[in-house]
């Protein structure tokens, strides 16, 4: 159940350190080589045990905080992750080709999926705004744990997502822990993970996972000053740009890939 956290965890170099953290009220930020994000938590008990000491750790060391049932403290080794992996020269250094994306949402993945997803039965993990647009193209269930009118609760994955063509999921299920499950009862579905908490991360396609939508900071210090004074989606809004990567947009042979084919 471990084996993406530990591969992850290990995809974070060694010599990284971070430079300064925050747990601002929608969004949790660790800055390293880049500035990498993941939701904050909502609804549990805010602790962080070492609050005021992580500002120049090892970011590897804070990014085994995922593994964490102290959801804050698993959102912090989320963005230490991202920190390390969403940075710009790293996520060019996986494609083939300059990813799709910018901050007009040209990146944003339910713009690049639209066409394939008109007449499929597509369900996601976690109420994402806009979903109108899915909706009016698709047979939509969304899947929430905190459910909005007319969205599924989320034990109700349990029996819904085996019977998808399309599934898109959350990255702050890492956080949560539900992610494995997530891909386990998913496996006939295309997969997608999604979000500003999404590791940009081709190891992940060894997993399920065949697109991942993510975010890269561009203006470290007005995205980091959005979080700090409390912003939810404003924060994206400039400064920010929201990228996809496919399996096939990856380099043929990269460092990541496994000894036997992705099937």
């Amino acid at each position: 159940m471990w084996e993406i956290y530990d591969e992850l965890i290990e995809a974070v170099p060694v010599h990284s350190r971070i430079r300064r953290a925050m747990a601002g009220l929608h969004w949790t930020a660790v800055q390293a080589e880049s500035l990498g994000m993941a939701m904050t938590p909502q609804g549990a008990d805010p602790q962080v045990p070492q609050a005021g000491q992580i500002a120049g750790m090892a970011t590897r060391d804070v990014a085994r905080w995922v593994k964490s049932w102290n959801w804050y403290e698993a959102a912090f080794g989320v963005a230490a992750i991202n920190a390390a992996l969403n940075s710009p020269a790293a996520v060019a250094g996986i494609c083939s080709r300059t990813p799709a994306g910018d901050s007009d949402g040209d990146g944003d993945v339910f713009n690049c999926l639209l066409d394939d997803m008109r007449g499929k039965r597509v369900a996601v993990v976690g109420h994402f705004r806009n979903l109108e647009r899915v909706a009016a193209v698709s047979e939509l269930s969304i899947l929430e744990r905190r459910p909005h009118p007319g969205d599924f609760p989320d034990p109700a994955c349990e029996y819904i997502l085996a019977h998808q063509d399309i599934v898109v999921i959350t990255a702050t299920t890492l956080i949560n822990k539900t992610l494995p499950r997530l891909l386990e009862i998913s496996r006939r579905a295309r997969v997608v993970l999604a979000g500003p908490s999404t590791p940009l991360a081709p190891l992940l396609f060894n997993h399920g996972i065949e697109i991942l939508g993510g975010l890269i900071v561009r203006d470290e210090k007005q995205i980091w000053r959005g979080i700090q004074e409390g912003g939810r989606q404003s924060v994206f809004e400039h400064g920010s740009l929201r990228v996809t990567i496919t399996r096939e947009a990856a380099l043929a042979k990269p460092p990541w890939a496994p000894s036997q084919p992705v099937l």
